[in-house]
């Protein structure tokens, strides 16, 4: 079959696609094989490919791709997460556009839309991850809601319950007031912003005295319940026991004492708001305080808020300013510094809430996910290392893990309440165990179903997502199945730092609990995708390229080895589409190398040649050093260094050397035995870049020879570890540089390469010659011969301590020859006493640093050198 002049990559993509889906490659079932287990960072259901799936999930393309070959039993899980709060937010927005209040619907009708939103979008990221090549087992793609999930979640609830580690509590949590749901610690990010310090007098009880107080928050003086003041603070001695008047609303509240208060901060006066910051209802809690909660779940404010009722927080603390400068209580105002929580998922500003909440203990299911990492005998390595840091910090560090969510969209916790008081509540797998459970607990055998009403809240995304590496196989629900005792644990995981807590750790920690095992052997942490001027790429920046059109203009394969060439392991990626042109223009010379050799006239009566038969011995060392590059690269998830590696292989020694060394003369066919011997190394070379360049790769196995579904390059075997000739390779690195010099000289000299040239060798180094046969065909050298001393009228060249000679009648002008090389000489002799004048000045020497020094003597030496190159050649031509 003959191969196109082109490489239609979009033809190519598609074709072999539905080829390795139509035979099944991605599919894996249990068998006598090794395993080799990825799951995927499930992405948000309501996400599109960016810049960031692409990097990860090359990567993980790249490591099934590679394990398939190397004869394991790949098994790549695909799936998406079904992202509460984002994707509640996309339906209530859908509703909203078409005239639809949330609130309007009952759980069951809210669900519907979640689920049509679900079917309709759901699976777009899916779709585009196989634009990319990525070669998932489709048929076991999972859903984080899928029915059989869901029973693992709420099967895990039951149990974690069951055993003490569940409980429900009042306690001050973060609030997202824009998707109106609570969020746990680690979902909040905190960034610095400039603020005001707002200085207000406060009215003493009476009397005519006043206190002022600091505060960020004026609006949130309507929930002030006490002053407090330090006992120390001998400014305020004179309030001990008084009360003070909140302005505006008027409230009279106690004046307190604690040494919580810092005497250097804002005024030593503290005003306290129980209901709205943490430290302050420890506070309340302390000195019994009344807890005044001022805010709707909206963070409007409510009926305590007096004229302010309804309006947002942000508009009235510039409202209230205004108000209390104009009532002459606003004493000043200074800018300020301080941390802000934000919502990880909406970006808005978190209000510290009390509220009733699920939590999980963590104190005690964390220490064999610490040790399991951190630990002498650690069973889980981290890729970079410097992220055990990161990861130790955030696990020594850990609170208990607030698991629900005011959400419809997500599992709904399995809490059963059958009365009004607090503890009035059973914990079941469904609603017929509640019952039973409600009936004992009772006491009361009357109670039926309709008699009960589940908790409203469902449970944190992360509470399913941490349990994928088990669910996807069904380990939670049958834990003695065939999947879960042949694929747990996995191999490796690759995602991103960012959820090394919120995903890494807590499966860490749902592995040991629930099978008393790693989840997975290796985490592989990516860095952030950049633009060149290193910002994240975001669709807010509009820096982040669209992913589709980037795989349209270079290829699917391109966007890959692009990503990869600056992808270092940990290390943020730098993306510039060029790179992707790097990739697309390595696979134009993988695919040219081949049209090249396809095109040979081959002859099965030809002796094979002396120079290619060294030729390719040459280079299967030079292959076979290069592997065991690439094989320790892998093993430590450097595969920017191992593409690298295979890249400069490809490029430089097969397309650069090796078929220049074997390729016929002009019109002349090529002896079969080396023609043999190139396809071999030819499908070689083809079996490394496959990860990285699947179609590509395989669209041409194909066209070397017709192979049957079972030959096909996706389920070939990685080439085999042999013999490295190291002396060779040696070799070839001296005759290289004889070739280059004689490829300048020609080029310098205009001498044409149609034109043979004698060649001499003063062979000091004692050299081998085991190249000779390749250096007479690159250089086109009628003959080479070894003597004893200078050859007169020749120019001439070094290789470390050897002379080579190119005989110069005819070749070149001599008279212009002699008088270039004159002038250069003279040149290069006043540059050099330049050079030892300034060597010679002991102040330079003395005074000027190290290195430049070194730099000056270098060049003494180069120009010594060069200088006795132009004088033996000017020597040679008499």
């Amino acid at each position: 079959m003959s191969i196109p002049s082109k490489y239609d990559a979009q033809q190519v993509e598609n074709k072999w696609y539905d080829y390795w889906m139509k035979h099944n490659y991605f599919h894996s079932t249990p068998d006598e094989r090794e395993p080799y287990t990825i799951v995927i960072p499930p992405p948000n259901v309501t996400g599109v490919l960016h810049m960031g799936h692409m990097l990860n999930n090359t990567i993980q393309d790249v490591l099934i791709r590679r394990a398939r070959l190397q004869g394991k039993n790949a098994c790549w899980v695909p799936g998406t997460d079904h992202a509460s709060i984002a994707t509640e937010a996309k339906v209530v927005a859908k509703l909203k556009a078409q005239g639809i209040d949330k609130n309007d619907l009952t759980r069951d009708e809210f669900l519907k839309h979640a689920w049509d939103w679900t079917h309709e979008y759901g699976g777009v990221i899916l779709e585009q991850l196989k634009k990319l090549g990525c070669s998932c087992d489709w048929d076991r793609t999972k859903f984080t809601m899928d029915d059989d999930m869901s029973e693992a979640v709420i099967k895990v609830f039951v149990d974690l319950y069951n055993k003490g580690l569940i409980y429900r509590g009042y306690r001050m949590v973060n609030w997202d007031p824009e998707a109106k749901t609570t969020l746990s610690d680690e979902e909040v990010i905190y960034e610095e912003k400039q603020g005001n310090l707002y200085y207000l007098k406060y009215k003493i009880e009476g009397s005519d005295d006043t206190l002022t107080i600091a505060t960020t928050r004026p609006e949130t003086i309507f929930g002030d319940t006490a002053i407090c003041i330090n006992p120390n603070d001998e400014r305020f001695v004179h309030l001990r026991g008084k009360k003070a008047i909140v302005p505006i609303c008027n409230r009279v509240i106690p004046i307190i004492e604690d040494d919580y208060v810092d005497l250097e901060f804002g005024t030593g006066c503290l005003k306290v708001t129980p209901a709205h910051d943490e430290n302050d209802k420890m506070l309340g809690d302390k000195h019994n305080l009344e807890v005044v909660d001022i805010f709707n779940e909206d963070a409007t404010l409510n009926s305590y808020g007096l004229h302010y009722e309804g309006q947002d927080r942000f508009v009235v603390r510039k409202a209230i300013a205004k108000e209390l400068e104009e009532n002459g209580v606003l004493v000043k105002t200074e800018t300020h510094i301080n941390k802000v929580g934000t919502s990880e998922r909406t970006k808005a500003v978190i209000e510290p809430r009390l509220s009733d909440q699920w939590f999980l203990k963590m104190e005690a299911l964390v220490k064999p996910a610490i040790e399991a990492v951190l630990g002498e005998d650690a069973d889980i390595k981290l890729f970079p290392k410097k992220f055990e840091n990161t990861y130790r910090h955030w696990m020594e560090n850990i609170r208990d893990w607030n698991i629900s969510r005011q959400l419809l969209w997500g599992q709904q916790i399995p809490a059963y309440y059958y009365g009004d008081g607090k503890e009035d509540f059973v914990v079941a797998e469904n609603i017929n165990d509640a019952v039973k459970l409600a009936q004992d607990k009772t006491g009361n055998s009357s109670l039926k179903a309709e008699d009960l009403r589940q908790e409203t809240d469902a449970l944190d995304t992360w509470f399913s997502s941490w349990l994928w590496p088990m669910s996807v196989f069904d380990g939670i629900r049958n834990p003695e199945n065939e999947e879960i005792k042949y694929y747990y644990p996995t191999n490796d995981l690759v995602t991103g730092p960012d959820i090394l807590f919120f995903w890494v750790a807590r499966m860490i920690i749902a592995g040991y609990e629930y099978k008393d095992e790693k989840p997975f052997q290796n985490v592989y942490l990516t860095g952030l995708v950049r633009d060149k001027q290193r910002r994240k790429m975001s669709k807010s920046l509009g820096n982040s390229p669209d992913a589709l059109k980037l795989i349209e203009e270079y290829s699917a394969d391109g966007v890959r080895v692009g990503l990869l060439l600056s992808s270092a392991a940990g290390n943020d990626l730098l993306f510039d589409e060029s790179l992707c042109q790097q990739g697309k223009g390595f696979g134009n010379k993988i695919w040219n190398a081949y049209r090249l050799v396809d095109g040979w006239e081959v002859s099965e009566t030809i002796e094979q040649p002396e120079a290619s038969k060294i030729a390719i011995e040459w280079y299967e060392s030079k292959f076979q050093k290069a592997l065991i590059e690439i094989e320790d690269h892998f093993s430590k998830y450097r595969l920017s260094d191992a593409l690298m590696a295979i890249y400069k292989l490809i490029y430089d020694d097969f397309c650069g050397w090796l078929l220049e060394m074997v390729k016929p003369a002009y019109q002349q066919p090529i002896d079969a035995k080396t023609y043999n011997a190139i396809i071999s190394v030819f499908e070689d070379n083809l079996k490394i870049v496959h990860p990285f360049m699947p179609f590509l790769t395989e669209d041409l196995w194909h066209y070397i020879k017709d192979r049957t579904p079972e030959d096909a390059l996706i389920v070939a075997s990685w080439p085999t570890a042999k013999a490295i000739n190291e002396t060779l390779i040696s070799e070839f690195d001296f005759a290289s540089e004889v070739i280059s010099g004689i490829r300048t000289i020609r080029k310098e000299k205009n001498i044409a390469f149609k034109d043979a040239i004698g060649f001499s060798v003063i062979n000091n180094e004692k050299a081998s010659t085991t190249f000779d046969a390749i250096i007479q065909k690159m250089g086109n050298l009628e003959t080479i011969e070894y003597v004893d001393e200078a050859v007169e009228g020749a120019l001439t060249f070094r290789v470390k301590s050897n002379e080579y000679f190119v005989p110069m009648v005819g070749a070149i002008d001599v008279e212009a020859e002699i008088k270039k090389l004159t002038e250069e000489l003279n040149y290069t002799e006043g540059f050099l006493k330049s050079v030892q004048k300034k060597l010679s000045n002991d102040r330079f020497v003395n005074n000027a640093p190290e290195q430049v020094v070194a730099s000056e003597k270098k060049k003494e030496a180069d120009a010594l050198a060069k200088i006795e190159t132009l004088k033996a050649s000017l020597a040679s031509l008499g």
